[in-house]
């Protein structure tokens, strides 16, 4: 094959679609994981101090530094596996942790991260979990442990990947401070098998509590909008009863306006985040394939009953933005259209105004006419009585009787001649 020149990016691309592998585990062992998020502007956030912070985690056990720029990271650390992982918002770490544990849910396991070092943290945690993976018992065994390890009002626990495993959780923050998790594995079910259940499970939490932050954002906003969506309506009524001229109006059309597309700047990011994450939490749980276990509820009925509100709360009030939005430009349209037509009204008044102008121009141009018919048949008949003035004395008629007699040839030739020029310029 003859030589041909790869697009910069092509193995950068290739390689990417296997960058975040799945954990390899087994059972019995347990997972502790950490998601930390900075609470303004993450997305521009400074990525390099995510890096730092792993750096540092990585220095105090005396592990190789991952590569310049890197946004993930598997390695040992001690007697664990690390898992680092750089997100368009957070930064996620998990920390398998294998063999049996003494205790099921031990805060201690999450000491694999120094406190000194979790106050140094680029941002704050979104949220933490402490995932216990057991092998499969008997399903009274497993209930009665579930009864112990969750509240019953909230659990949810179903069979996943045609009972290839059992999970379960409350989605409820214990008294350490992290969600908790419970797997049973089948023992025929293989470690990447249980890596994967596990990135699931992990992934669920997070996204679900992502999108929840566009929930919070939502119920925020509720009293604002409703507040502009009250001051829009009152501006709509002012315009149809005309109680406020449209000056005023407009002042007040454009302020609300202005509100509205600031809200609808502010909010579009997140609220367009919280969509994307609703998608990965139902993609997550599509993917577990679940099966009731012992008349539960599964993970996707809990998310059907407590998490799809505050979703559809999320959609709802970036729909009422986007119709507050559609409203104030509707009633621009109408206000613009309202001085339209009062402008008309007006350049009608001035045109009737102008015809009467030009009608009482017209009147007065034709008493000036008259006027300037008698003055210029006066001179005219001066001067031509001053000319015949000489026959007068030859033919024995008086100067009286002369300019008698050419007064009104001289006037009926005037005005016959102001006819013809007013007629020319007609």
């Amino acid at each position: 094959m003859p030589p041909i020149d790869d697009h910069p990016l092509r193995y950068q691309l290739a390689n990417e679609l296997h960058a975040r592998p799945f954990p390899i585990m087994s059972a019995p062992s347990s997972v502790v994981f950490l998601a930390i998020k900075r609470r303004e502007n993450a997305v521009a956030r400074d990525r390099a101090a995510d890096l730092a912070h792993l750096t540092d985690l990585l220095d105090r056990h005396g592990v190789a530094h991952p590569q310049p720029g890197a946004i993930h990271y598997s390695g040992q650390i001690g007697r664990h596996v690390l898992k680092w992982e750089q997100h368009t918002e957070f930064v996620t770490y998990s920390v398998l942790v294998d063999g049996p544990r003494d205790r099921a849910f031990d805060p201690v396991d999450f000491s694999v991260f120094p406190k000194d070092w979790l106050d140094n943290a680029p941002g704050e945690r979104i949220t933490s979990i402490n995932m216990h993976i057991m092998p499969m018992m008997e399903e009274r065994a497993i209930e009665a442990s579930l009864t112990n390890w969750f509240v019953p009002e909230s659990l949810a626990a179903s069979y996943v990947l045609e009972r290839a495993a059992m999970i379960a959780g409350d989605f409820r923050i214990d008294p350490s401070g992290h969600m908790r998790f419970a797997l049973f594995v089948d023992p025929e079910t293989g470690d990447r098998r249980i890596g994967r259940i596990v990135q699931r499970l992990c992934e669920i939490e997070t996204y679900k509590s992502m999108s929840m932050l566009g929930f919070s954002r939502a119920r925020h906003l509720s009293g604002q909008i409703g507040e502009m969506e009250k001051r829009l309506t009152e501006l709509m009524v002012a315009m149809t009863e005309e109680r406020s001229e449209p000056e005023n109006t407009l002042h007040s059309l454009l302020s609300v306006s202005a509100e509205v597309e600031t809200l609808s700047a502010t909010s579009s990011f997140r609220f367009g985040a919280t969509g994307a994450y609703e998608a990965l939490v139902n993609q997550r749980i599509a993917s577990l394939r679940e099966t009731r276990f012992r008349g539960r509820q599964t993970f996707q009925e809990f998310m059907m009953r407590r998490y799809e509100p505050a979703m559809r709360t999320v959609k709802s009030t970036e729909r009422r933005i986007s119709a507050l939005s559609e409203r104030a430009i509707r009633t621009g349209d109408l206000l613009r259209t309202r001085v339209d037509v009062e402008r008309s009204a007006q350049n009608q008044a001035l045109l009737a105004s102008m015809d009467r102008r030009a009608d009482l121009q017209l009147r007065l141009q034709h008493t000036v006419e008259g006027l300037s018919v008698v003055a210029i048949s006066y001179y005219a008949v001066s001067l031509v009585s001053y000319l015949l003035y000489p026959l007068a004395n030859a033919t024995g008629i008086s100067k009286p009787m002369l300019t008698a007699v050419l007064t009104i040839p001289v006037v009926l030739l005037v005005w016959w001649m102001v006819r013809r020029v007013r007629a020319r310029l007609d």
